[in-house]
């Protein structure tokens, strides 16, 4: 497990945390920092003592984020679930820059056949804000909010050309502190220092070790090379094989880094010497285009703030008892309170975004102050901006997941709710066929299985039937009928005895991508049993596979397969 940070250290030894800070908001962070951390999966007992936490606390924590819809309960595990996106789409929102540049990325991304990455300063870390992924054997792993140190990094050495005094000053006692990289779970740590030289520390390149002047020796000229030519290369700082070119977007209000491009590839493809001169042309070329549309982009038009969330906590209280931890999830609302157009908010508004008493969102931006999430705006007087260390709360693990992962804990559930099998699936690129992707089974002696990845014609099932009338082609007069009801029930036509109900599941735009089933026997349930009873069931479940969906396709691409 990742080391605390200094924070979450003091807050479990109970001392230097201040005296306005609001305690349970402090350990709810470190717990979803914790799942974070460990893929967004643990048990109880290892939350205890990744934490430090007593039990009765762990669980009364757990079951307030389950409350607030930002884990499930999943058998002995806790587990994060879509909801927890919320707050780092928040972050991503009011920053405005992966809506305003990720299509450029994408892009580009597509013309070079490499992945292309758009990742913003943390104090003396990179945060990736974007990814545009190529699918190979060998492929970059990183994910949108992973956490890399500086030094061992193209995009690292860009920012540190901005660095003050105090900034290098943190970064040498960051490193001195943790010279393995411990608390940056999305690289590999450092090797062991050999032992007969106390003061050996690793360098950048994995698996080699020099002392840690010449590591800040060797960051330093590479940030002045930076300085120097405006872009920067990184040559497998982080394992052996990945290589890097990086170029700086820069704000047109400031002037200064708002944040560094980078095309990654390896070595194999792009041995690093030859980056600048493979590469570098058209990166900074598409970099240029992103400035320019930072320059003509229009203010922002602010979304809807969040309403009714402290009428919301005080009625989860009373429902709940002590199992719910008010401080904690008042003080979590505050972070949705900034949004796209809401990149900073003063006390006020927080105060009005989230119906909250003035003193209740005071020690909440107080508390999030003192754990790296928010921080005074620097374009706004007595205002606070999130930070990118938000997207420590649960975003990594979330950020690469698909629509069948997000569909199997509902399935599950609704399996369980009406005692008949559900599936999730696709049409295949033809519309001829639709593709089981993802389903739940039930217990009974008869009962449909059809296992994931089977194939069967879209035309004769409700499953296909519900999307291909989404289609827009000319319509047959059952695909005509599902179209006007929302759903598709077929009736013993793949096979006798066999009769099954589907409804779409819709992505931010409103297109059909998926269908949701439940399958039954016709000696089991007449066709209006299924139109009454497993119907709203399975579009309640629908409803909820897609208000997942949204959440997570707001800021990345979530894949149907």
């Amino acid at each position: 497990m990742p080391a605390m940070t200094a924070v979450e250290a003091g807050a479990r030894a109970g001392a230097g945390v201040p005296a306005e800070a609001v305690g349970p908001l402090v350990r709810g962070v470190g717990v979803l920092r914790r799942l974070a951390e460990a893929g967004g999966t643990l048990s109880p007992s290892a939350l205890e003592r990744a934490t430090g936490l007593a039990r009765s606390t762990v669980d009364r924590i757990t079951a307030t984020l389950a409350r607030m819809g930002y884990v499930r309960l999943d058998g002995r595990d806790v587990v994060l679930t879509p909801g927890v996106l919320e707050l780092g789409n928040a972050y991503l929102a009011a920053l405005r820059l992966p809506a305003l540049l990720g299509a450029r990325a994408d892009a580009l991304a597509d013309e070079l056949d490499e992945s292309v990455s758009l990742a913003v300063a943390d104090r003396d870390g990179i945060r990736f804000i974007h990814q545009a992924t190529r699918r190979r054997a060998l492929s970059v792993s990183f994910r949108i909010g992973d956490l890399l140190p500086a030094e061992r990094t193209a995009p690292g050495a860009l920012f540190a050309t901005e660095w003050t005094e105090r900034d290098w000053a943190r970064w040498r006692t960051r490193r001195a502190e943790d010279p393995r990289d411990t608390a940056f779970p999305a690289v590999p740590p450092r090797p062991e220092p050999a032992p007969a030289r106390d003061t050996a520390r690793t360098t950048g390149t994995t698996g080699t070790t020099d002392t840690a002047a010449a590591v800040e020796a060797a960051f330093a000229d590479r940030v002045g090379a930076a300085r120097r030519d405006g872009w920067a290369v990184d040559d497998q700082l982080i394992e052996p094989g990945l290589v890097a070119v990086s170029a700086p977007v820069r704000d047109p209000r400031t002037g200064r880094v708002a944040c560094v491009a980078s095309v990654v590839s390896h070595t194999s493809r792009h041995p690093a010497a030859e980056l600048p001169a493979a590469l570098l042309p058209r990166l900074r070329t598409a970099v240029a285009a992103m400035e320019a549309d930072l320059r003509t982009a229009p203010p922002p038009e602010p979304g809807p703030a969040p309403a009714g969330l402290a009428t919301w906590t005080t009625a989860s209280k009373q429902e709940l008892g002590r199992d719910f931890v008010e401080s904690l999830a008042r003080g979590l609302t505050v972070l949705t309170a900034f949004g796209e157009g809401r990149p900073a908010l003063s006390l006020t508004d927080v105060a009005r975004a989230t119906g909250l008493p003035r003193a209740t969102a005071r020690r909440a931006l107080l508390t999030h102050e003192y754990l790296g999430l928010v921080a005074a705006s620097p374009h706004e007087d007595h205002a606070f901006a999130l930070t990118p260390r938000v997207l420590d709360l649960g975003f990594p693990p979330l950020s690469r997941t698909t629509l069948p992962r997000l569909a199997e804990p509902h399935l599950r559930a609704l399996a369980d709710r009406v005692a008949e099998p559900a599936a999730l699936a696709v049409l295949t690129a033809d519309g001829t066929e639709i593709q089981y992707t993802a389903g739940a089974g039930t217990g009974g002696v008869l009962t449909v299985r059809i296992p994931v990845g089977a194939r069967l014609p879209a035309a004769a099932t409700s499953l296909g039937r519900v999307l291909l009338a989404d289609t827009g082609t000319p319509a047959a007069p059952e695909l005509a009928e599902a179209r006007a009801r929302g759903y598709a029930l077929v009736d013993e036509e793949l096979e006798s005895g066999l009769r099954s109900v589907a409804v779409p599941v819709r992505d931010r735009t409103g297109r059909a991508v998926a269908a949701v089933n439940v399958a039954t026997h016709a000696a089991r349930r007449s066709l209006e049993d299924c139109v009454e009873h497993l119907l709203p069931a399975l579009r309640a479940t629908a409803d909820d596979i897609q208000r997942d969906l949204h959440r997570a396709s707001r800021f990345t691409k979530v894949p149907t397969t």
